[in-house]
Order: C-alpha cells, then sequence, then structure tokens
C-alpha cells in the first residue's frame, strides 16, 4: 500500500522508498510488456526503461491524477508502443527453409519474435482482480494463441485491448494514458475486437483445452510424453487433432495439418534418433525441455516444446530454439542415464 511518507521519500531521492512502492507492480508490469511485444527479452527490456522513467519523474506524480498503479501503466504502454514502432526492432533475416521434398514447411501466419513467457515468472503477477470490464481471463489472455494475436494488430489496438479487455480498466483511463480522446479508444477497441474475433472463428470448432492441472490435462499429457520419449509414432498421431499444426518461432515457417505433422515428426525420430523430455509450463500451457540422447549416454537439449490442446487431443506444437531453456531453469545438457 502507497503511504504519503513513502511517496515523500520517493520524491526527496529515496531509492529504497521508490522500490518499495514500485515493487509490487513489477511482475504483473513485465507481463503486461510481454503481452504487447511477444518477447520475453524485449518485456525486460522495456520493464527496465519504465522503472527508470518513473524513478525520474516521480517527483511529478501525483494521486489526484491517477493511482501509482496506473501511472506505471502508462508508462510501460508508451515505452511498449515505442518498441514496436520501432522499424529497426527485428533486423531482416534470411531463413535457410528447404525448397524441395516432402518436409517443406508451409507458411504460417505468426510473427517471427515470438517467445514463450515461463509460468513461474506468472506467480505473483497479479496484482488483484482485473477491472469489471475485463473481457478475458488472466490465463487465456498469457497463451500462445491470444500473445501471437495481439503481435499480429497494429500498435495502438495491441495496447487499448489489453489495458480494455484484459486489465479491465475504464476507457477514460485508457484515453489518459495513451493521450487520445474516449471516441478515439472505443473506435479501437472496436477494431481490435473484431480482428480478434475473426482469428477465434478459426478454433471455434475445437473442444477448450482441460483445466490446467486437471487430472484429464495431465493425463494427455503424460501420453504424449511417453509416446514421445519411446518414439511411438502411432501413439503420438492418435493424440492428434486433424489440423493439427506446428509453429517454429523465430523461423516464420511450420507445418499444417495431421500429415505434414506426421511426417515432420517421422523425420525427427530417423535414423534411431530418440528424445528425452523434461516437464515444465509456458504460457499457462504444458511444455517439455527436449534432449536427444548422444552415443554414450549423454542428452544434448534441442528444443522447448509447447502444446496446444484441445479436449483430450494436440492441436498444435510449438518449438522454440533451445537457447530459451534456461529461463526455464533448464540445462543445456543433461548426464546420462
Amino acid at each position: 500500500m502507497m503511504t504519503a511518507e513513502l511517496l515523500s521519500r520517493a520524491r526527496a531521492g529515496d531509492g529504497e522508498a521508490f522500490r518499495e512502492l514500485t515493487g509490487p507492480h513489477r511482475r504483473e508490469l513485465q507481463v503486461h510488456c510481454y503481452r504487447m511485444l511477444g518477447s520475453i527479452q524485449d518485456a525486460e527490456d522495456v520493464l527496465q526503461e519504465t522503472m527508470l522513467a518513473a524513478w525520474r519523474g516521480i517527483g511529478g506524480f501525483t494521486e489526484e491524477r491517477a493511482s501509482l498503479r496506473t501511472w506505471l501503466y502508462k508508462i510501460a504502454t508508451n515505452r511498449c508502443l515505442n518498441a514496436r514502432r520501432a522499424a529497426s526492432r527485428r533486423p531482416a533475416r534470411e531463413w535457410d527453409v528447404p525448397r524441395s521434398g516432402p518436409l517443406v514447411p508451409t507458411p504460417r501466419d505468426e510473427p517471427a519474435w515470438l517467445q514463450p513467457f515461463p509460468d513461474t515468472l506468472l506467480d505473483g503477477a497479479d496484482s488483484g482482480p482485473p477491472g469489471p470490464e475485463a473481457r478475458y481471463e488472466q490465463t487465456e489472455a498469457v497463451s500462445l494463441a491470444f500473445v501471437t494475436a495481439l503481435q499480429l494488430l497494429p500498435p495502438r489496438q495491441v495496447a487499448v485491448l489489453i489495458l480494455r479487455d484484459v486489465l479491465g480498466f475504464h476507457a477514460s483511463e485508457v484515453a489518459a494514458m495513451l493521450e487520445v480522446t474516449l471516441e478515439s479508444v472505443n473506435s479501437t477497441l472496436k477494431r481490435a475486437r473484431a480482428s480478434l474475433q475473426r482469428r477465434e472463428q478459426v478454433v471455434a470448432g475445437h473442444q477448450p483445452p482441460p483445466a490446467v492441472g486437471s487430472p484429464a490435462e495431465d493425463a494427455i499429457v503424460a501420453r504424449f510424453a511417453r509416446a514421445w520419449e519411446s518414439a511411438d509414432l502411432d501413439a503420438l498421431v492418435a493424440l492428434l487433432t486433424d489440423d493439427a499444426f506446428i509453429a517454429m518461432p523465430p523461423v516464420p515457417f511450420g507445418y499444417e495439418g495431421r500429415d505434414a505433422v506426421i511426417r515432420y515428426w517421422a523425420s525427427l525420430f530417423a535414423a534411431d534418433r530418440r528424445f528425452g523430455l523434461v516437464p515444465v509450463r509456458a504460457n499457462g500451457q504444458p511444455a517439455f525441455g527436449a534432449y536427444q540422447r548422444g552415443p554414450v549416454g549423454d542428452r544434448h537439449a534441442t528444443a522447448l516444446y509447447v502444446l496446444t490442446l484441445a479436449g483430450g487431443r494436440v492441436r498444435g506444437m510449438t518449438r522454440f530454439e533451445a537457447s530459451v531453456l534456461p529461463w526455464f531453469g533448464l540445462p543445456r545438457s543433461l548426464p546420462g542415464r
């Protein structure tokens, strides 16, 4: 809770008082920046910029205009908008994608800079229930599908939709944060909702995923892990929906449809390659660190896989490069066994 004494001390240059004021909001601001940017690295950078700007501006902060939390969200949101608008945010890159043979990836409508977010960083991210006008559950609003959809919207639409529909700020508060008119906020939100609705219609026919941590989720995740570690392709295929997909950020390509996924998996297990899995969670979804077994029993990291479930089936698998594993507390290699 903010006190007049803490605020007075922070304005006088007391760094400890400033950290005590802002500390309870750091984790939720990090998640906010991640939703806007789709990158945990970018989110951390912008969070640091936000705290620096808040420290420099705390002398001019007054509770009569907005709460401390709202003020911090204003700074973070505008820093995120600057990052998204930067033309050089991600340099152009040539991808070495095969152009012949049965395993040619098909383009997916995915942002190449998408990164996973460890569930361990979600702990303590909620400073309280979202506002009464929020339309999304907090877990849904950090899922890979939702964060991906946000990256495909124009920057201001992303900001307005998150502030209104995820965090539940009033339209007047959002207008003040972005320094635009109330009419602008309402029209921008309408366009953003329409865009998301079109994407949501693609998966409208699927059953929802099992509840997080439920016996149903545990069962399908265990079946997947057993089949993967034993390279049982038939058992893996039995888990797939017909429209299954594999996404592979940062590569802007993937595999669409059950047959394409099966061929890709068959290529992974070719030449008697075998993998061990270490369970983690990312974006509120089951995930695994994958380790390829070497000839002397050693195991080297190859990827992080995040599963998208639909009912009792696997609808998708998003493969991230092994470089993300340290964020999940996983090593680059495991001893043999």
